[in-house]
């Protein structure tokens, strides 16, 4: 595992993530390009669930704690449940990188962590503890691309009854 790419990595997403909340207003924060998707600011309350509750916990568990069971998360729900579409998104992001510094602050504490070991997930099997600090790095990527086309969509449809289709089709 290459630790310090990882960290450098994540902490490079912190860069993206908010120069992708930069100059958007409340409308656009709030905005779903269809009801059952989420809007800028469900993503990084999301982001910043999975990073208190999910990736870090469960990575420091299958290290220390591979035995025990992994507590429950619903990233969907706790969306709805948390009122993530009601926050401020400069609050939310705040939230989000406060967390994340914490979480790179974690993994650079970590003496000579086993990446190979493992907690054997009811349903996906075996998981290593560096394939979940590989799963974490790709869910920023894919949570990056869902906010760049979040701006995609809502400049489509702020821009009508001009199109893109020539950008972006």
């Amino acid at each position: 595992m290459n630790l310090e790419f990882v960290m450098n990595r994540m902490s490079a997403n912190v860069d993206t993530i908010v120069s992708l909340s930069k100059g958007v207003d409340g409308e656009q924060a709030r905005w779903r390009p269809a009801p059952a998707k989420w809007s800028i600011l469900e993503v990084i309350g999301h982001l910043y669930d999975e990073e208190q509750f999910d990736f870090r916990t469960r990575i420091d568990m299958t290290l220390h704690q591979p035995d025990e069971q992994w507590p429950p998360i619903d990233p969907p729900k706790w969306v709805k449940e948390r009122k993530y579409n009601e926050g401020d998104l400069g609050e939310t992001l705040q939230t989000w990188i406060d967390e994340r510094r914490r979480s790179i602050e974690w993994l650079h504490s970590l003496s000579s962590p086993d990446w190979d070991k493992s907690y054997n997930h009811p349903t996906i099997g075996e998981l290593r503890a560096g394939d979940m600090l590989a799963a974490w790095l790709a869910h920023d990527m894919m949570h990056i691309g869902q906010l760049a086309g979040l701006h995609l969509a809502y400049t489509g449809g702020v821009l009508q009854p001009f199109h893109t289709k020539y950008a972006a089709p």
